[in-house]
């Protein structure tokens, strides 16, 4: 991490602890829980806790008189008495000492290494006193008062537990600079303004019912943009030599013990018991199992290698209700999926082909990327060193592809395997995590999967699991917010509106609506009887792309009046040309 990233993460938990303090001051009798720096800003949990939004810039100003005291941030190390002591009357705070000194792993957040057992570092600033290893500032003069925000409340389980009490979580936001903060909130607000939620309901997109929750119901269309989005996708895939497979959503819980995700996903799974004979079955969280029985299916031999399944198979994963958002964060999903199954001297080709295909469907969409390597996670599953060799081949193949532009995500490899992991940055800056190339030695182990080499001999092959859009749900509510429901024209759902100026051009609206639907063109026709310019502003408002005017002179003339979205008025142009134009903008998908 760079020495710019340190200072603004130490100014956010500092910032951290000064809210503590003046929550502590204003509202004397809550209970403290943690406290970190987070993306963009910091936390605070709070038990007993009682404020709405109203009461943030009251604590924010209790803030900035602490800050302005230029208040010392000063670290010890103390007891484990004396530590229970000075927390005495916060029973989360002696929880964490009491895991502490027993030597138990404890989340980043709480800043605390139980390496250090016994020994309790704390930090004192001013009259408030934390339980934490630091870093913090020297002293709150390092902190400009107008560059921090305090901006949301929401509930949070103690520890993330939903067994555990309810917690109130004070949010803030903090940068260097109060421009950097003023910049930061102008994104915040135009965010909301391409909230995908917003635009899919204003665009009769998707909705979402309490009959299943965290499950989107696609309207006419939303169905449409989610089907070019998978058309293009099968149509790469088929340029790239994969070949399609169809499994089933639902499997013997076996087959989830034996791949290993009963012991490290089973709580993010939904389970089916069967009434008559009481046998198990799982929704499938992942696809890999059922590309595996079909390999398995029929000997394979080196010549088979590498073999490429490709499936947009329907995934469901278990979810809090509260960590739900839109399509961003759903129950159940199409994720699009494929597995590579290869020699090991066939890794370098097929993970630089995979890099292709990224490329390939990442371009039409104008999304900036960033390549990181995820590395092996504390449970992880298998042999260590098919890991380093995994990490070692992964590495090599990125400095190859990228040189020294790209990322590393310490711990954060799948259970069975490292991976490449891709960052999409939209048009306001904001970061997606989408595609993945998971390389796995450890699956094809498990399941015994094997082919003949040249020599006659049996061998394991070498697993890539990977995906690129991530899941076509999540994908398209990026793109909705990246283009705030514009969509080029390739994914419009309707790609021209017909605006006949009154009833005498209803007829010639349709005839021009029959050409347009005879060459595959998206089109629909307003006969509503309205202004002109009402129904101009409301095609608008749907943003479709093409609004054709039709009056006296265009029936005359067997023309449209054409107004292009973004590019306005374009004049009178004929149907064919204009056919011509739009056929060529969506083979070309600018």
């Amino acid at each position: 991490m760079s020495s710019e990233n340190n200072k603004i993460e130490t100014i956010r938990h500092s910032l951290s602890h000064i809210m503590a303090a003046a929550v502590k001051k204003l509202y004397p009798d809550v209970k403290l829980g943690i406290g970190p720096a987070i993306e963009n800003g910091f936390y605070y949990d709070f038990d007993g806790l009682k404020i709405s939004d109203d009461d943030l810039p009251r604590i924010e100003e209790e803030m900035r008189q602490i800050i302005r005291q230029n208040i010392a941030f000063a670290k010890s190390e103390i007891s484990q008495s004396e530590a229970e002591k000075i927390f005495a009357d916060q029973p989360y705070k002696l929880e964490l000492i009491n895991e502490l000194c027993e030597g138990l792993t404890l989340t980043d957040s709480v800043r605390v290494r139980p390496s250090q057992a016994k020994v309790i570092s704390i930090y004192k600033s001013g009259n408030f006193t934390d339980l934490c290893i630091g870093p913090h500032i020297k002293s709150t003069e390092e902190i400009s008062p107008g560059a921090f925000k305090l901006s949301k409340i929401a509930g949070a389980y103690w520890r993330g537990d939903e067994k555990r009490p309810m917690l109130t979580r004070v949010y803030g936001l903090a940068f260097e600079t109060e421009k950097e903060l003023a910049d930061h909130l102008k994104m915040i607000e135009e965010a909301e303004k391409r909230d995908h939620r917003k635009i899919g309901a204003k665009l009769d997109l998707f909705s979402f019912h309490e009959q299943a929750p965290g499950m989107p119901f696609f309207h006419p269309r939303g169905a449409i943009v989610y089907h070019e989005l998978e058309k293009f996708w099968r149509q790469a895939q088929e340029e790239f030599d994969y070949q399609y497979v169809h499994c089933p959503s639902m499997l013997d819980v076996s087959i989830w013990k034996q791949s290993g995700h009963w012991d490290h996903y089973k709580e993010d799974m939904f389970f089916i018991k069967a009434a008559k004979d009481e046998k198990e079955f799982a929704l499938r969280p992942m696809d890999c199992p059922g590309a595996i029985l079909v390999y398995n299916n029929s000997p394979k031999s080196y010549r088979d290698l590498p073999l490429r399944y490709a499936e947009p198979g329907l995934i469901t994963r278990k979810e809090k209700s509260g960590q739900l958002g839109g399509l961003f964060r759903v129950q159940q999903f199409k994720q699009d999926d494929a597995h590579i199954f290869m020699a090991e001297d066939q890794i370098e080709s097929e993970i630089k082909s995979v890099i292709k295909l990224v490329d390939k469907i990442y371009k039409p969409f104008g999304l900036e990327y960033k390549a990181f390597l995820s590395t092996r996670p504390d449970d992880y599953m298998g042999d260590i060193k098919l890991w380093d060799k995994a990490e070692k081949e992964l590495t090599k193949i990125l400095k190859e592809v990228y040189g020294d532009n790209y990322g590393l995500k310490e711990k954060d490899g799948a259970f069975y395997g490292p991976k490449i992991d891709y960052q999409l940055k939209d048009c306001l800056g904001r970061t997606w995590q989408c595609a993945t190339i998971q390389l796995d030695f450890q699956m094809p182990l498990k399941f015994d999967c094997q082919f003949i080499d040249n020599e006659g001999k049996p061998r394991t092959p070498v697993m890539i699991h990977r995906t690129i859009m991530g899941s076509f749900e999540r994908f398209m509510g990026i793109l909705i917010e990246h283009y705030a429901g514009a969509f080029p024209l390739w994914l419009s759902p309707v790609q021209a509106i017909i605006l006949p100026i009154g009833q005498d051009h209803q007829k010639y609206g349709q005839e021009v609506l029959d050409m347009l639907k005879k060459n595959n063109i998206r089109a629909t026709l307003n006969l509503d009887n309205e202004t002109i310019g009402k129904k101009i502003r409301e095609a608008e408002m749907q943003k479709i792309p093409y609004l054709l005017v039709v009056g006296d002179k265009e029936v005359q003339a067997k023309s449209v009046a054409v107004r292009e979205r973004g590019a306005g008025d374009k004049g009178a142009m004929a149907i064919d040309e204009l056919i011509d134009i739009i056929k060529k903008e969506v083979a070309d998908k600018n």
